[in-house]
């Protein structure tokens, strides 16, 4: 799956095993209607003075580090201090990271996000600080090479998953999505027919024993956030890291109690292991829910008939919609 324009790089090399740690940063001012109005607050202008926002092209590579080329404003001379800032879109942390930003030949500078840096899960604002006292500014996207994030498969004893994947945002800044997992069931072929949705993945992080299965969770009751947890488990078949199981779509419709219903999807690994959560993060779709459809089927049950048919949502995390006739049937919050 590939859903990002694939051009040519500009740059070369790939992420290497430098390790950063997140610094402490003074909180900024945000509107939280607004997470991209926040680079005028962050010292936006261009270091030169002039309106020529700063680009970065992103080079991702296939364990999961990113390469940021900028470049640079004509006279910048590089500074010990200058960094490529990365903080979170929600205002909710008051933690940044800063990654080194020096020369990479003539006019242009490189910052390293490497694969061993652990990138807390969410969404991150992309900076430029070149370390002149203007503060950093947004970046905007250059060149993307996601190729080798595309049927990414990383070892599946890695204790700990970590992805990452720059896009735009709708004000067209540069962003990055941010996933760090471990356990991880990634989610592979989803099929849908009259006997239900199967769905076939892979485990990271942990092995399949006694009493594992594949189980849906759903909550009724005020707005889904306090009400008890509905739960449907069903049979898993594995072998090694894989794993598959069917879920019949008539022991949804058995549940139904109305209005638009969700379930998530879960594996168990073990009798008394805690569930993982069945997501798709391994490609370079930032979100799915815009990005992939699965078809709905139409299923009957005492109260009329109901649509039911998985879909990703914004997190990439893979659910079944059940859906009334009337009900709302949108599709995932937008980003």
């Amino acid at each position: 799956m590939n859903a990002s324009t694939q051009l040519p790089v500009t740059g070369a090399g790939t992420a290497g095993p430098e390790t950063v740690a997140p610094v402490r940063a003074e909180a900024t001012a945000t509107d939280p209607a607004d997470t991209d109005a926040t680079a005028a607050g962050r010292g936006a202008r261009p270091a030169n003075g002039s309106a020529q926002p700063l680009r970065a092209d992103c080079i991702a590579d296939s364990a999961g580090g990113l390469t940021f080329d900028i470049t640079a404003p004509q006279g910048t001379r590089p500074v010990w201090s200058a960094a490529l800032v990365l903080g979170p879109r929600d205002g909710g942390a008051d933690e940044e990271l800063r990654l080194p930003l020096g020369p990479n030949g003539s006019g242009r500078l490189r910052a390293v996000l490497p694969s061993t840096v652990a990138l807390p899960e969410g969404r991150w604002n992309a900076y430029a600080d070149l370390g002149d006292g203007r503060g950093p500014q947004r970046l905007l996207p250059g060149v993307t090479d996601l190729r080798s994030l595309v049927d990414r498969r990383p070892l599946a004893g890695i204790g700990r998953l970590g992805v990452r994947i720059p896009y735009t945002t709708r004000s067209g800044a540069l962003a990055l999505r941010s996933w760090l997992r471990g356990p991880h069931a990634e989610a592979g072929d989803v099929h849908v027919d009259a006997g239900g949705v199967t769905v076939a993945g892979r485990l990271y992080g942990a092995a399949l024993g006694p009493g594992a299965r594949a189980e849906a969770t759903t909550r009724h009751g005020a707005a889904d956030a306090d009400g008890p947890v509905s739960r449907i488990t069903v049979p898993l078949t594995g072998e090694g890291p894989d794993f598959a199981f069917t879920l019949p779509f008539g022991r949804l419709a058995e549940r139904w109690a109305g209005g638009s219903e969700s379930w998530d999807l879960w594996l168990r690994t073990a009798e008394e292991a805690e569930p993982v959560r069945i997501a798709r993060l391994l490609d370079d779709v930032p979100e799915k829910g815009e990005a992939v459809s699965h078809p709905a089927l139409s299923v009957g049950c005492p109260s009329g008939r109901l649509s039911i048919g998985p879909c990703y949502t914004r997190d990439n995390d893979l659910t079944v919609r059940v859906t009334g006739a009337g009900a709302d049937g949108a599709g995932p919050a937008d980003f």
